[in-house]
């Protein structure tokens, strides 16, 4: 009994730390890098959702293009 609970306090040692060490890479990932978002409607139609489908799309939004203005014609911006 005593070797199993060394075992789930190790186990769970190592995932609070692995724990708070992930989520501040991943937000500034998240935050400086690129994010998933989902696009939905027809709004961007022929582009994204083609074919009359009303399901949403999973597009990468690359934040460093834009924050060093490297957009050239064709490509789809987003703003918030």
């Amino acid at each position: 009994m005593g070797l199993i609970q060394g075992f789930a306090r190790r186990y769970l040692k190592a995932f609070v730390r692995s724990f708070f060490v992930a989520i501040p890479v991943t937000v500034t990932f998240l935050d400086r890098v690129a994010c998933v978002e989902r696009v939905e409607g027809a709004s961007m139609k022929p582009s994204l959702n083609p074919g009359g489908s009303l399901a949403c799309d999973v597009v990468l939004l690359n934040h460093c293009k834009v924050r060093n203005y490297e957009v050239h014609h064709g490509d789809v911006v987003s703003l918030v």
